[in-house]
């Protein structure tokens, strides 16, 4: 059986990044599985948004593990991140599509701070 050539692509995008990539390549991830579980609630398809909510728990769950706390603006970090997890919880439960446009708000407002500090790390070199 061949091998998908995206799934190799993208396995090679992830084996090459760097960790300020990886970082983008998550927020971007919980972006996409938000928007496919509001789409799936829309399609009163529970369980694709069950499970694309809890891949979206994941990474938050990614972020809060691999914090450095020796850092003051880790314990910041953290509330936020346990913040959106805890409204991903209610989301799954309530299969709320408003919890999740809250969420990706937060979300996508990260997501770009963050391309702009990568930015600014790329033309300060």
């Amino acid at each position: 059986m061949a091998k998908n050539p995206y799934a190799t692509y993208n396995q090679s995008k992830i084996l090459t990044a760097s960790p300020a990539e990886l970082t983008l390549m998550l927020y971007e991830g919980a972006i996409k599985f938000c928007n496919i579980a509001i789409s799936a609630i829309e399609k009163k398809d529970i369980q694709a948004a069950h499970l694309n909510i809890k891949k979206a728990q994941r990474v938050i769950e990614e972020f809060r593990a691999t914090l450095d706390f020796k850092y003051p603006v880790a314990k910041d970090f953290d509330n936020v991140y346990a913040y959106i997890y805890d409204r991903l919880v209610q989301a799954n439960i309530k299969k709320d599509v408003e919890i999740l446009n809250e969420v990706l708000g937060h979300l996508r407002g990260m997501r770009d701070t963050w391309k702009e500090v990568m930015k600014r790390a790329q033309s300060s070199k």
